[in-house]
């Protein structure tokens, strides 16, 4: 079968410049700089996209890596990190199953990019390599929150004005709700416009996979990981009160 969808290239990676960018935080580049900071050895971010989170925690002087399997992504990563006089390593790699020669202190996965794994084999293959890339007392951080937007093709509308003449459009509409498999998946069209002619589309089918509070939890215990906290919308060690919440896992490979 035919590929006929995109993975975050130049068009998607434009919108994340434009919707969030570099620095742009909900609580979590804050929230990482903290739990970071004064921490012996490296960083990985996986999934570090753009920069938003690994450009601002590389000032704060964390040394940090990243890695991504958009190679369109972390050029622009790149380019941020150049422009601003700042020295990293970025790799070009799949979550699930990345080889690195490097044991990291930390490995991060902020803004629910975990979620991205659709099969749950994948995942699970994908948080026993972390745990394999971390050193011995070294932590996994990551980001997950639970879909609440379910409403089977809804669609969304979001545009972006380029000075002089040019725009760019977002077209999300849901196309699959799966309760047993706990996903969603949306198709994403991103369109170019400059005085009224189109002129370039990318297609990218996005799913997302959630997981129970206490599911990820047992998880993250039946790899290895122990002392598992859980923490909501950014405040350490804080249970969530509302299905909306940010939750941030951190556990520990002993």
């Amino acid at each position: 079968m035919i590929d006929i969808y995109s993975a975050y290239g130049p068009l998607c990676t434009k919108v994340y410049e434009l919707s969030k960018p570099v620095g742009y935080s909900t609580g979590d580049v804050e929230y990482y700089t903290e739990r970071l900071k004064g921490r012996k050895g490296k960083t990985l971010e996986v999934g570090c996209g753009s920069g938003r989170v690994l450009v601002p925690l590389l000032e704060s002087g964390i040394p940090i890596e990243g890695i991504d399997y958009s190679s369109s992504m972390l050029d622009s990563c790149r380019a941020e990190c150049h422009d601003r006089g700042l020295s990293t390593t970025l790799y070009l790699g799949d979550m699930g199953d990345f080889s690195l020669d490097e044991k990291y202190s930390d490995i991060i996965i902020p803004g629910g990019s975990f979620q991205l794994i659709e099969e749950r084999e994948k995942a699970v293959q994908a948080l026993r390599n972390f745990y394999d890339h971390l050193e011995s007392g070294g932590r996994l951080i990551l980001d997950l929150f639970l879909d609440i937007d379910l409403e089977l093709n809804k669609v969304s509308m979001r545009t972006w004005e380029i000075p002089p003449s040019e725009a760019i459009t977002l077209e999300t509409r849901i196309i699959e709700v799966d309760f047993l498999k706990q996903k969603t998946v949306s198709l994403l069209k991103y369109e170019q416009w400059s005085e009224g002619q189109l002129l370039q589309t990318e297609l990218q089918r996005f799913p997302l996979c959630w997981y129970g509070l206490h599911e990820f939890q047992l998880l993250l215990e039946s790899i290895g990981y122990k002392d598992v906290t859980i923490s909501a919308d950014y405040s350490y060690g804080t249970l969530p009160t509302h299905a909306g919440a940010m939750l941030t896992y951190e556990a520990i490979k002993y």
